[in-house]
């Protein structure tokens, strides 16, 4: 398998140094040269979520690791959820279900990804004998998740970048509390937007990013979203029948997931783009025309975001694959804050597989209160906007509806007590997270004050 880059002048790669570079060189993203179909399943019976996942990446790897030690990666990454089925299927009933993606390490589905990602990560290393440097925007669950995910990791430095003020206590103090010396934590002056803007800037300074060794595991990274794709295919396999799936939505790259497993074959009836008030995808997605607006802070802060990145890998397919075109037709919507899809664009790749619907903080309190005075479960704020946008685009369609639970409640106590009146507990491996002592760095949203920090902390 080669990769080629979205805006169509870096070099084609390999698996491994796809995984590696995270950014093209040229600023596009890396995507598959074609689109693989999916592999067969081998023993349905008796394949466990990390045999399985091992089937469904390997046509992605390309043979640049070794199926044997692909699939010990797998093993042993899916051995730190705590649930057997690592993302069990939960039945309410009247065609709904919820695809609970929080039972890793550090309680949301990011876990699903990164786990995998900083094994790879560890083997491509040591088998260069090199060392990288990453660093990574978050709006909240990835910080976390890819510091668990490589904090093993020796090669390793890592400097993860976050909106101050505008994550959780708990998502906050799964990055800051981590005591260990290959691992900064940086609080910005800004929005994710601004932190996502840092990391791309830096990855394009060709000579910083080559003095700094710099990698990506955010969802820029090809990596992150193969092995999202695994949990479409998994799910569906399980429930029997084709879903529509609804996917709380913010910087695309877990609903363009369930569009690569669409696309390979997984029996996925269509997507639902869930907002919340930063709903920019779903203006997209009724208006044909993508029109960027100032980020408000909501109780669902992780999707809190106006530039949704991974949208440029559809983009592109859009386009025809053209680079040229994807590249002028981004720059615009830099410039303008508006981009525009043609109707052929339109109903060869959108009509008819996504739809898009807004929660507003209310909608998604009611939602919560709801969910628990129905089934007795308590739900985060995202996972309520994707169940909201379910039972929504249920009255239009009578297909039955997969949400992605994308995080443990504990997560957002704030928000679950407030709509529930009760407080979720933290699982017992970080039960004492709230009076971990904390590390950070706050900084301001300046790429050279940031870089010096790089500089510095990082090699």
């Amino acid at each position: 398998m080669r990769y080629v880059s979205t805006r169509g002048r870096a070099p084609e790669l390999g698996f491994r140094d796809v995984l590696m570079a995270g950014l093209a060189v040229d600023g596009g993203l890396y995507v598959p040269h074609e689109w693989p179909s999916l592999p067969t399943a081998s023993a349905p019976e008796a394949r466990s979520y990390a045999v399985r996942a091992a089937e469904v990446m390997a046509p992605f790897v390309g043979g640049e690791i070794a199926d044997a030690e692909l699939r010990a990666m797998c093993e042993a990454a899916y051995a730190t959820f705590r649930h057997p089925d690592v993302v069990p299927l939960v039945d309410l009933g009247d065609g709904h279900h919820l695809l609970e993606l929080f039972h890793g390490p550090t309680l949301a589905f990011k876990d699903v990804a990164l786990q995998l990602v900083g094994r790879m990560f560890d083997h491509v290393l040591a088998a260069r004998g090199d060392r990288v440097t990453i660093v990574g925007a978050t709006s909240g669950d990835t910080g976390g998740a890819a510091i668990d995910g490589v904090r093993a990791c020796r090669r390793v430095e890592i400097v993860m970048l976050y909106p101050a003020g505008r994550v959780s206590d708990v998502q906050r103090r799964q990055m800051t509390t981590v005591d260990e010396p290959h691992v900064r934590t940086v609080a910005i002056d800004g929005t994710f937007d601004d932190c996502q803007d840092l990391v791309k800037a830096m990855f394009a300074d060709a000579a910083f990013r080559e003095e700094q060794r710099l990698a990506a595991v955010n969802s820029i990274n090809w990596a992150r979203v193969m092995a999202q794709v695994v949990y479409y295919v998994v799910a569906l396999e399980r429930l029997g029948h084709p879903a529509v799936m609804s996917v709380p939505t913010g910087n695309f790259g877990n609903v363009l997931a369930g569009w690569i497993a669409r696309r390979m074959g997984a029996r996925v009836g269509g997507l639902v783009v869930a907002s919340n008030a930063n709903d920019i995808l779903t203006r997209f997605l009724a208006t044909r025309s993508m029109d960027a607006r100032a980020v408000t802070p909501t109780l669902s802060p992780s999707m809190d975001i106006q530039v949704s990145s991974n949208f440029e890998r559809l983009y592109f397919e859009m386009l025809g694959r053209d680079g040229a075109a994807t590249e002028a037709g981004l720059a615009d919507f830099r410039r303008s804050g508006s981009l525009r899809v043609d109707d052929a664009a339109w109903a060869a790749w959108i009509e008819g597989v996504f739809a898009g619907y807004r929660c507003d903080d209310a909608a998604t309190l009611a939602t919560m209160r709801d969910v628990h005075e129905r089934h007795g479960m308590l739900i985060d704020p995202h996972t309520a906007v994707g169940l909201h946008a379910a039972r929504e685009h249920r009255r239009r369609d009578p297909r039955p509806v997969v949400t992605l639970a994308t995080a443990h409640p504990a997560k957002f106590p704030d928000a679950v007590r407030r709509a529930t009146g009760r407080t979720p507990e933290l699982p017992a491996h970080l039960a004492d997270l709230m009076s971990r002592p904390e590390r950070v760095h706050a900084l301001p949203n300046d790429l050279r004050a940031v870089q010096d920090f790089v500089a510095r902390r990082a090699g």
